[in-house]
């Protein structure tokens, strides 16, 4: 018997499947971050409070997805410049003109009821020229990490597109009601403008990239974890409002801390 030929590695049509299926995997991940997006868009074409809820959760669960495709690349070794791409082009479509769609027809469409006074005509106006903003920002966010500008080791450089999308989510969630005076629309703009200009600009945002998951925890550290998921699961209106505010704030703040440590140490007393 010649056990050489058994023992030799040979390529076989099943094989060649099954990597086409293991880089396919990620892109079916980015798919369902598309097909969220998409959804979302759609549901906000309906009007109603119940439909921009669907909305907003559509966009939460892109966000999901759109972690899923990426953790999974890295964890098979799939990663490809075409994967890179083909998830920018569908994070564009989920998290910058799926929430743009959502901020305009949630927070600024009711303020047409308002018939023609000048407030309403010029909020109107100015949410569009905002939402529309936020989808030029975020497409900005996304050609800056594609070409290395935007992350690194442990920062995110600018707001990541997910938080920036996740925050307008979160907020149509939290708030129910669409937005039918004209002040507070004016507000829910500018908030939409401040949400794409963070995109763009060079706060540091924390990216948990150097937590290891699997390392073992203390079980206060589970208890912690198990209790925030209960509370997503029990009031996710208050509690996913509430982390987005956070992740959001926080970059600020330790922007602005930074930059007083850093005149304190060029300014001495």
């Amino acid at each position: 018997m010649n056990f050489e030929e058994d023992d030799e590695p040979v390529s076989t049509p099943a094989r060649k499947s099954l990597r086409r299926g293991v880089y396919v995997l990620p892109s079916f991940f980015t798919v369902l971050n598309l097909l969220c997006g998409y959804y979302a868009i759609l549901e906000t074409f309906r009007g109603g409070a119940g439909d921009m809820d669907n909305a907003a959760k559509a966009i939460g669960a892109a966000i999901v997805f759109d972690a899923l495709d990426g953790r999974i690349a890295r964890l098979t070794h799939t990663n490809s410049e075409f994967g890179k791409q083909f998830d920018s082009l569908a994070d564009v479509v989920s998290f910058g003109i799926a929430p743009a769609f959502l901020a305009f027809g949630w927070g600024v469409k009711g303020v047409m009821l308002d018939g023609q006074s000048w407030a309403a005509v010029h909020v109107v106006q100015l949410g569009w020229v905002c939402s529309f903003a936020f989808v030029i920002f975020c497409a900005w966010r996304l050609a800056r990490f594609n070409i290395g500008m935007a992350g690194g080791k442990r920062y995110f450089v600018g707001l990541p597109t997910p938080a920036a999308a996740g925050g307008i989510a979160a907020v149509v969630h939290g708030m129910w009601n669409p937005i039918e005076d004209w002040w507070k629309s004016l507000v829910w703009a500018l908030l939409v403008l401040l949400l794409g200009l963070l995109m763009a600009s060079k706060v540091r945002y924390y990216n948990f990239k150097g937590v290891n998951w699997g390392r073992k925890r203390t079980s206060l550290a589970v208890v912690v974890m198990a209790l925030i998921v209960a509370a997503i699961f029990r009031y996710s209106e208050a509690t996913l409002l509430a982390v987005a505010t956070v992740y959001i704030l926080h970059g600020i703040v330790l922007e602005v801390l930074r930059k007083f440590r850093h005149r304190a140490s060029t300014n001495p007393a």
